[in-house]
């Protein structure tokens, strides 16, 4: 497939020899060609050529358009932009083609037989009329079938891919066109683009609309109107992280959308006219005054729903004499060698003896120290044991759920309480993003007696419902979690919507305990959640550091603060460098490509594969992005790269990456390696749910588009023995005492204020 313009660009034509690697999700590919025709003399009969192929094949002629490179590793290349497939012109070339691997069950029999009975025009009229396969003798229709949907397949593809080339469109956008309307992606791209911005995930209004404009379709065409509130609407929630766009202004910003590249006005009562029509299409939700996206509307009804049902079991559960509630806190106190403060003690009781409970605190306020105490005056009271061990039989039900929105919160809690915990995704029997749904749900609730979910300000409104579907009537619920920190990376609000609503109780911890009395981080973490700062941080602090220098300098310094620590005995899996944004000197990507090369260089023996832009090597720390359910592995879990191999040192397409997660080892084929990324610094939210013994953050202006109070906040706390900051302190106390956090945009606080003044929606 290609976009031919008449701008020099340089051409090579041949055929595929060897495939060196394909990433079946980036379709980042890395071949070698035999050339046949070149529009510059390539130096080489043998070519390698990157970019991205759909389905590249041995033994295939294609045209590449792009330009030679230099490599400095891996010397001379052809980096291509755009392909097609050359079909072949001869009756041995069509042979070939037919009995390639890419037609499945095609032997060379069948091939010849076609070619035999259609001659050199064989692909062009099976094109044009499958029927022509029906007359071809010893071809079975299944054969036939199988030839036809496959040459249609190849076409298809190169054909949309050749359209959407000329509008822009990468190969992987362009596949997900394909993917989404098969053969109808040519007739929808021609007539109707817009429908792409609601159909097709990553396509915008923008890229629809310049194909809609070169179509000739009118500025005010209602398509080109529908597709600009859908893009508005996408944006306020989904990428915003609000759950619902106010009616009238999200008309308004679409109206700005659909002036903002053409020369006409439009009229604010036909794109409201045409919100309406969505709305009546089921295609969108407005309600009050709002517009919603569907599942974010039913996700806030269910979670109401769900709370509403769950609250008002407060009769159902059993009840205790306070005399028994204190004697069995007493023997906890004695068995765990503490003495509960008194807001320690109120949470642990109305815990006990509440439907829900929420439990917030910041670091060093005892959150821990009261999960453990409801534990254990839980099975006291109810006489049952919580050790794992009596609970063997694959009947028995353990009383105690515990969950956390990620693997190391998760492990957290597990090393906090001795007792077993999960991710909430694993919990729920979550069956990965192909499948996109969960094992448990109403119909096949969540067995046993307690439920504690750590980490709760993590929890987007989708999960929340979720989760709230599988509990069942008479299981308590203790949400735990810090409301200063970061909202969930998906949309909503949910643990602070639940605390403003009243309708849950809440217990705050607020006094600092002995253990902590003498962290400068937790008493610096707490100056910063009221928004105060210090004029400096003291030098000679012990656990907290700050050392000046600019956006520039900001890779020099991290690097100099981490051979520093490496001096003392650490390892790069002791420090976390946290940073806001992925861009720029001082952002994610940069960092993690100094820090590799400071912790994890190239060297002899050491083992190492290429993947796009980056270098993985034995030894280095990796981030997981996607939810692994099958593996035990979750979006945000660290993990180290423990082994890389091949099945066959001939080839590539048997690799294996092999990483492991707190001993839990998972194994990676170089396809799967965009799941994964390096993890020396990331981003502060992908660090949520975690500590480090050593946290170093920058923070410098150039981060200013994310500054924010509860960032830099969620950050410092993620530093368990040692905080390190370095950057502008002028940016930091900006930050902290001048921006504003954004505060979004969700109906689930009123829908539940409903439940306190029983007025919760059916």
């Amino acid at each position: 497939m290609t976009n031919h313009t008449e701008t020099e660009q340089e051409y090579i034509k041949g055929e595929l020899l060897h495939l060196i690697y394909h990433a079946a999700d980036s379709l980042y590919t890395v071949a070698k060609i035999r050339v046949h025709e070149a529009s510059l003399n390539p130096g080489d009969p043998d070519v390698t050529v990157v970019g991205a192929m759909s389905a590249p094949e041995s033994d295939v002629t294609y045209r590449f358009d792009g330009q030679f490179t230099e490599h400095p590793r891996f010397g001379r290349q052809f980096k291509f932009s755009t392909y097609e497939t050359v079909m072949p012109e001869t009756k041995q070339g069509i042979v070939l083609y037919l009995s390639s691997d890419r037609f499945e069950g095609i032997g060379k029999k069948t091939a010849e037989a076609v070619v035999d009975h259609l001659g050199e025009e064989a692909i062009s009229k099976i094109l044009a009329d499958r029927k022509v396969l029906d007359d071809i003798p010893n071809v079975k229709k299944e054969k036939a079938a199988k030839i036809y949907a496959q040459l249609i397949e190849d076409q298809g593809i190169e054909a949309v891919l050749t359209k959407l080339y000329q509008y822009g469109f990468g190969v992987q956008l362009a596949l997900k066109v394909f993917q989404t309307y098969q053969m109808e992606a040519l007739h929808m791209i021609e007539n109707n683009p817009y429908q792409m911005v609601e159909d097709v995930d990553g396509v915008g209004f923008q890229r629809a609309d310049a194909i809609g404009r070169k179509q000739g379709l009118t500025s005010s065409d209602p398509e080109r109107l529908r597709a600009g509130i859908m893009y508005v609407l996408t944006e306020e929630t989904i990428s915003e992280g609000h759950t619902y766009a106010a009616t009238d202004k999200a008309v308004e910003k679409a109206v700005q959308l659909l002036e903002s590249d053409v020369p006409e006005t439009i009229d604010p009562q036909a794109v409201a006219d045409q919100a309406l029509q969505l709305a009546e299409e089921d295609k969108l939700m407005i309600e009050n005054g709002r517009m919603y996206v569907h599942s974010l509307y039913f996700a806030e009804k269910g979670i109401t729903s769900h709370m509403d049902r769950l609250i008002n079991q407060l009769h159902q559960l059993d009840t205790f004499p306070e005399a028994e509630f204190y004697k069995a806190l007493g023997e906890t106190e004695d068995e765990l060698g503490i003495t509960y403060a008194p807001s320690q003690r109120e949470a642990i009781y109305k815990a006990l003896h509440s439907p829900m409970m929420i439990l917030t605190g910041g670091p060093g306020t005892g959150k821990t120290t009261v999960i453990q105490g409801v534990i254990h005056v839980y099975s006291k009271l109810h006489s049952i044991s919580i050790d794992p061990d009596d609970y063997t039989d694959e009947d028995a039900v353990f009383p105690v759920l515990m969950a956390a929105p990620t693997g190391r919160a998760a492990k957290r809690m597990t090393e906090s309480t001795g007792l077993p915990a999960s991710t909430i995704h694993r919990m729920l029997g979550y069956k990965g993003e192909s499948d996109g749904y969960f094992e448990r749900n109403e119909e096949t609730p969540l067995e046993g007696s307690v439920l504690i979910v750590d980490e709760m300000s993590m929890v987007d409104t989708w999960l929340c419902n979720q989760l709230l579907k599988a509990v069942p009537m008479k299981m308590q619920l203790l949400f735990v979690g810090d409301e200063d920190q970061l909202p969930s990376v998906g949309p909503g609000q949910v643990l602070a919507d639940m605390i403003d609503s009243g309708a849950v109780p809440a217990v705050p911890l607020t006094d600092i305990y002995r253990q902590a009395e003498d962290s400068e981080i937790i008493s610096f973490s707490h100056e910063v959640k009221t928004g105060q700062l210090p004029n400096t941080i003291r030098p000679n602090n012990s656990d907290l550091r700050f050392l000046p220098c600019g956006p520039e300098q900001v890779p020099d310094a991290v690097k100099r603060i981490c051979e520093g620590a490496r001096a003392k005995g650490y390892s790069a899996r002791d420090i976390q460098v946290l940073a806001p944004m992925y861009r720029g000197t001082a952002g994610v990507n940069n960092l993690n490509s100094m820090l590799q090369e400071l912790f994890n260089p190239e060297a002899k023996g050491r083992r190492e594969v290429p993947f796009g832009d980056v270098v993985y090597r034995t030894g280095d720390m990796v981030l997981q992005l996607v939810n692994n359910p099958e593996s035990n592995v979750f979006n945000g879990d660290r993990g180290e790269i423990v082994a890389i191999f091949k099945e066959n040192e001939t080839t590539e397409k048997q690799l294996t990456v092999v990483v492991s997660f707190d001993g839990e080892e998972v194994s990676y084929k170089k396809t799967d390696l965009t799941q994964i990324t390096h993890a020396y610094c990331c981003s502060i939210h992908k660090s949520q749910g975690s500590e480090f013994p050593i946290v170093i953050m920058p923070v410098v202006w150039s981060y200013a588009r994310m500054l924010r109070k509860k960032l830099i906040y969620t950050g410092i706390t993620r530093a368990k023995s040692f905080l390190l900051l370095c950057g502008e302190w002028s940016s930091l106390d900006k930050a902290v005492t001048g921006g504003r956090d954004i505060v979004r945009n969700t109906t689930l606080k009123e829908r539940l204020k409903g439940i306190v003044n029983n007025e919760a929606e059916d």
